[in-house]
């Protein structure tokens, strides 16, 4: 059991302020008149000593308290460019940040949670005891900020006034880190004490990019506090491991919802959008995905957009599951991004009057972006994330050097998107219908199936397989990605397993308000269905199809066919689909195709589920009862029908 304040607080520990009165004081002597005084409009005092705490350790030779003003945003744009951080594009208020070639995704191998003796943590992250943590620390961190600008921001993981949302300080030396924050998250200076008394905490981000050299990577490490949450990061750049508001606060509002709220909260990465069905009726539905494997574009799909990365769930009192978003921006991968596929973005990243970060992108001779998959002439010639860069140019592995890192992205904010709700903004949150998982599984899962039990459900969240994305440094092959989460749960999956058993599962969700649970796929190949390419049998458009299939099946709408998997759609009503959301014709060959089941590999599948599983402490033993029902229902199947079992004849067999 995780339990919050226990053990030394590093922070206070190394910035040896441990009352308000020291700390206070320690901020007016190091504070000019004009920030001292935005500081002292924050009263709550563990605030107050956990930023002085932060300037005392880093020692900053100026510090910034940022108000969320235009005028304080400004200053921080400005300052981007000035130190080099950032750079102007062609393009009014769009800029380039390029982090260094070796920092281009997240540094999982650097990543450590901060754990007490007894406690248990993830098995799928790494581990660093308390006292080890504070020696390196104290090492790195202890003046790294000299010759820097300490900029202090106050913000809100969530609408203002949610149950669910978490206030947190981000405090940086990075401009470029400071401004994504202003773009993707909620500036709360205003509100800040109020919702630390509604919330009873705030989480502490502490990063600073050090000297920002190759020779110093080795070195960088993001730490994870979570009996203080607080998280460090240093010599790092890449948002993923410095926006600290993100993953690392993501993993401490996991810890909340396992530990502090079971049953009745969730924490997830999942993106939020609206789906429009018959009638005008906008019906809600969250989706998991490991980075890079789709989330933004599926978000997009929907017709009411709300957010593509991450969504806090909790159950109201009506008995719907709500969901909110902790972002209201988006730092999206662009690769794969087009006009086809995702207009409604490239709206924004292409026509003026949107703010956008970009980085990791080529920037050709007139000050313009381009990356891999935006279906447009690229150019010759131009700047990347590697130096200077030409068609065919070779890297160190001999392999061409491509146009644009395939982990770059864009930090846009959500308003700019034609498509974006109001209800975006709503502490009471959407109204969630619909919980979809997917991972980039190119051989063995049909587009959409829908679980038939609030436990099967879960399970299918847990069973997530994807093959490795450039979102992670170093990361090769096939994995699990349990619930796309799995880097992102800091105690044992067990725990966090539990938990969510109990919130699908809980008395208080309404009958007439169960969500539909399924899975979708949309990364299926020709080659896995008896072709030779290796180009996806189907279109990213077709993901509006199968989320208007489960839109329809969450009001029992269309039928479905019974499965030892869950249940798949009927030939029928997909063509109708397909004819009516994006005016396709459907063939039967193509379905067959799609939702026949490939019985061997969905074995070896669970195989090597309830293999995994197996070596995990305290894992609910529904999760190995339904996986070994299914695994026994497949092999049944493949007795009379052979390894591969056509929707034909599956509604035979039922």
């Amino acid at each position: 059991m995780l339990q919050k304040n226990k053990g030394i607080d590093i922070i206070v520990e190394i910035g040896g302020l441990k009352e308000y009165q020291a700390a206070a004081e320690y901020l007016e002597s190091v504070l000019t008149a004009e920030h001292l005084a935005r500081i002292q409009k924050i009263k709550n005092p563990d605030v107050i000593i956990k930023i002085a705490n932060a300037i005392s350790m880093c020692e900053p030779d100026d510090i910034f308290v940022s108000t969320g003003s235009e005028e304080d945003g400004r200053f921080i744009r400005e300052l981007a460019l000035e130190k080099g951080e950032e750079a102007p594009l062609a393009m009014s208020r769009h800029t380039i940040h390029f982090d260094l070639p070796e920092e281009q995704g997240r540094i999982i191998d650097r990543t450590y949670y901060i754990a007490n003796e007894d406690e248990k943590i993830s098995s799928l992250a790494n581990r660093m005891d308390r006292m080890d943590a504070i020696a390196e620390v104290r090492d790195k961190m202890v003046r790294i900020m000299q010759g820097k600008t300490m900029i202090i921001g106050f913000y809100v993981r969530g609408p203002i006034g949610s149950p669910v949302s978490n206030p947190a300080l981000e405090i940086t030396s990075s401009t470029y880190v400071s401004h994504s924050a202003e773009i993707l998250y909620r500036n709360a200076y205003h509100a800040f004490d109020q919702e630390v008394e509604r919330s009873g905490h705030f989480f502490v981000n502490v990063h600073s990019e050090g000297l920002n050299r190759p020779e110093d990577l080795p070195n960088a490490r993001v730490f994870m506090d979570r009996s203080f949450r607080t998280t460090f990061s240093f010599n790092c750049t890449y948002a993923g491991n410095t926006l600290l508001l993100k993953k690392g606060n993501h993993r401490f509002a996991v810890d909340k919802a396992v530990y502090e709220n079971m049953g009745n909260e969730l924490s997830e990465h999942m993106f939020i959008t609206g789906i429009e069905g018959p009638g005008g009726r906008v019906t809600w539905c969250t989706g998991a995905a490991p980075s890079g494997c789709g989330k933004t574009t599926t978000a997009m799909a929907g017709h009411l957009f709300v957010g593509d990365d991450l969504a806090q769930l909790w159950i109201a009192d009506d008995g719907s599951i709500r969901s909110v978003n902790p972002e209201c921006g988006i730092f999206g991968i662009v690769e794969d991004v087009n006009w086809e596929g995702d207009p409604q973005l490239m709206q924004v990243l292409r026509r003026q009057g949107a703010e956008v970060i970009w980085s990791n992108v080529l920037i050709d001779d007139q000050r313009v972006p381009h990356w891999v998959g935006n279906g447009e002439d690229p150019p010759d010639k131009g700047v990347n994330f590697q130096g200077d860069w030409f068609k065919g140019k070779i890297g160190s592995n001999n392999n061409p050097i491509p146009m644009s890192h395939p982990n770059s992205r864009c930090t846009v904010s959500s308003t700019a998107l034609a498509n974006y709700s109001d209800f975006a903004e709503d502490p009471a949150g959407v109204e969630t219908r619909i919980i979809t998982y997917s991972g980039r599984d190119s051989d063995t899962m049909p587009p959409v199936w829908a679980a038939k039990s609030a436990d099967e459900g879960v399970v299918i969240g847990a069973t997530i397989v994807s093959a490795a994305t450039a979102t992670e440094v170093g990361a090769t092959g096939v994995k699990r990605a349990p619930w796309a989460n799995a880097p992102f749960i800091p105690g044992a999956l067990g725990d966090y397993m539990n938990a969510q058993f109990h919130f699908f599962n809980s008395p208080k969700i309404a009958e007439d308000k169960q969500p539909v649970m399924a899975g979708l796929n949309y990364f299926l190949t020709h080659e896995a269905r008896g072709g030779t390419s290796k180009k996806l049998l189907g279109e990213k458009k077709d993901v509006k199809v199968w989320l208007a299939w489960l839109e329809r099946k969450a009001y029992k709408d269309v039928a479905s066919i019974e499965t030892p998997i869950g249940k798949l759609p009927l030939f029928d009503d997909l063509k109708s689909l397909f004819k009516s959301i994006i005016d396709k014709a459907y063939p039967l060959d193509l379905y067959n195709q799609h939702f026949s089941l490939y019985i061997d590999n969905i074995v070896s599948r669970i195989d090597l589920q309830l293999e995994a599983y197996g070596k995990e402490e305290k894992i609910p033993e529904r999760l190995f009862t339904i996986l070994r029902k299914q695994r026994k229902e497949l092999l049944l199947l493949r007795e009379t029908h052979g390894p591969v079992v056509s929707p034909d004849q599956l509604l035979e067999a039922h």
